[in-house]
């Protein structure tokens, strides 16, 4: 997570989103980042608005605005399934070496999902809460350019991205069967994703 104080703009980090990139190549602009530990750097809305939010509103007397980057949901389960095959992930219960790209999918549709394929929901993490707090600014991680656009305008700075965090490249097919039955049955997500402009 970055905040820009004077800019009152908080960057909640949605995993699997590229913001690894961002943080490394602001953090040198940013008032605060928030790298470590995963549960905070990966703040979704909620916890942003239980333990962040009250920290400027109540010293600062502040709002700021939320800013977050969405994928496409198959990328984005692609890119999950892709990063837990790396090397030393072997032998771990979270990894995904010798599953398929449709056995992952399935899996994360279960009710009780396993743990390689329990990677949250981008929806849930974006969820407006009932007091209002949500994002602002909703950028689409295959628009790179207009998320570096609104950046670049409104911290006044140009910035070069590094690729980081990068998933292992690894052929990531899935059946036209699983896929249908993952857009049915996560509908949310695909609705979410086609509605930011």
């Amino acid at each position: 997570m970055l905040i820009f104080f004077k800019e009152r703009l908080a960057f909640l980090s949605v995993p699997k989103t590229g913001t690894t990139a961002y943080e490394t190549a602001l953090r040198g602009r940013a008032d605060m980042v928030i790298s470590e530990p995963p549960m905070l750097k990966h703040a979704p809305v909620y916890r942003y608005n239980r333990f962040v939010r009250p920290m400027f509103l109540k010293v600062c007397d502040v709002e700021l605005e939320l800013m977050a980057v969405m994928r496409e949901p198959v990328s984005w389960l692609g890119s999950w399934w892709r990063y837990r095959q790396r090397d030393f992930m072997k032998g771990k219960p979270n990894a995904t070496h010798g599953i398929s790209f449709d056995d992952f999918v399935l899996a994360y549709m279960k009710g009780n999902k396993p743990g390689f394929a329990d990677v949250g929901a981008q929806s849930k993490f974006l969820e407006a809460q009932p007091n209002g707090t949500g994002i602002t600014h909703l950028f689409k991680y295959e628009d790179q350019p207009k998320l570096q656009d609104f950046l670049t305008n409104r911290l006044g700075v140009t910035f070069d991205l590094a690729r980081e965090n990068v998933s292992p490249a690894v052929p990531q097919d899935l059946s036209a069967d699983v896929e249908m039955r993952f857009k049915r049955k996560f509908d949310a997500e695909f609705a979410l994703y086609n509605s930011i402009s």
